[in-house]
């Protein structure tokens, strides 16, 4: 990513009243009449602009430290960097798999037979590794695919992510994220990047890969910033575990296509090929896949941990600490009205 990009976050403060700002460190430039970036970008597909054309007019004079917002003490606080402002309905959070080598490796090492043959998942990486860069008009190998959930999974900057009762881990998962909108022609748009902890439940995984689907349906979060940019071919960051306010774990992260075993034109046909996934307005949060987690070195997250991801050219760090619950899980009652 460039260091230039055009940068956006998502505002509420105490009222209600949201906002969307452009990101000029050290500051947060509000804009006028502007309350998501959902909305922006249905704006800039009516006007067949692109979004950063619509900004200089949307300017509003008003200016907000970033970092009293980022930190969390200021009047405003951050939203997740992309949702759908009229409800978690309408946003489609999902995620692809074993895109990078790092992340196969994990789950070889999670299933492997003692027959030390290649698993499933290695066989999915491979077959990216040989197909996943189709040429130009020409359909790719299908990449593996999950479903996270609706908006309503989707957390900000400094929120908390939760271990539910029924959970038994929770672990981050250093990405980045896609977002995207759906014209009233049915005609998926990509607004831009965003750093992304994917959250998952390794431990439920490792019992058994038929557990992939449930293990993935947690929480997550995007953030603080969207980033419009058209290039995703060579990101580094690092990814860190802090607790007590020590440096638990580190590592450092590669993605974008450089690094990865599918062209992203490839990913993205195999996601908005569905047709329930172009229904005229909606919105998609989609997942990449991480190069690397502290479960894949056997750490373990504690009560109150905080996850750090940065990439290099993407903004500032998402930050959310850990939550763990402790209640018993306890049954839901499902009533009957037959």
């Amino acid at each position: 990513m460039h260091t230039d990009s055009t940068r956006l976050v998502q505002l509420i403060n105490p009222r209600g009243q949201r906002r969307v700002a452009l990101v000029r460190e050290p500051s947060l430039h509000l804009l006028r009449d502007t309350s998501s970036i959902y909305h922006l970008a249905l704006e800039a597909i009516e006007a067949k602009k692109k979004i950063k054309e619509l900004l200089p007019s949307r300017l509003s004079g008003e200016v907000v430290d970033y970092s009293s917002v980022y930190e969390g003490s200021g009047a405003w606080r951050l939203l997740p960097s992309f949702d759908h402002p009229d409800g978690p309905f309408g946003c489609t959070v999902s995620g692809t798999g074993l895109t990078h080598k790092n992340s196969a490796l994990n789950r070889q090492m999670m299933h492997q037979s003692a027959e030390n043959k290649p698993t499933d998942s290695m066989l999915i990486y491979q077959w990216g590794v040989e197909g996943g860069f189709p040429e130009k008009g020409k359909i790719g190998v299908q990449p593996e695919w999950f479903h996270k959930g609706n908006g309503s999974l989707l957390k900000a900057h400094g929120q908390v992510l939760e271990v539910p009762a029924y959970g038994n881990d929770g672990g981050e998962e250093p990405e980045i994220a896609g977002v995207y909108v759906i014209d009233a022609q049915g005609q998926p748009w990509r607004i831009g990047f965003t750093t992304a902890n994917e959250f998952s439940d390794h431990v439920m995984e490792k019992k058994n890969y038929l557990y992939l689907a449930p293990s993935k349906l947690r929480n997550c979060s995007i953030g603080p910033e969207l980033v419009m940019e058209e290039e995703f071919q060579d990101l580094k960051g690092v990814v860190k575990i802090i607790r007590n306010s020590t440096l638990a774990w580190f590592a450092t992260i590669q993605t974008g296509q450089g690094n990865m075993s599918h062209s992203l034109e490839n990913l993205e046909y195999h996601h908005f090929k569905y047709s329930c996934h172009r229904i005229p307005f909606q919105a998609h949060v989609h997942f990449f896949g991480a190069d690397a987690f502290s479960f894949g070195n056997q750490v373990a997250l504690q009560e109150g941990d905080i996850m750090e991801i940065g990439w290099e050219g993407m903004g500032r760090a998402l930050q959310n600490p850990l939550k763990i619950r402790d209640k018993k899980e306890s049954l839901v009652e499902i009533r009957s009205l037959g």
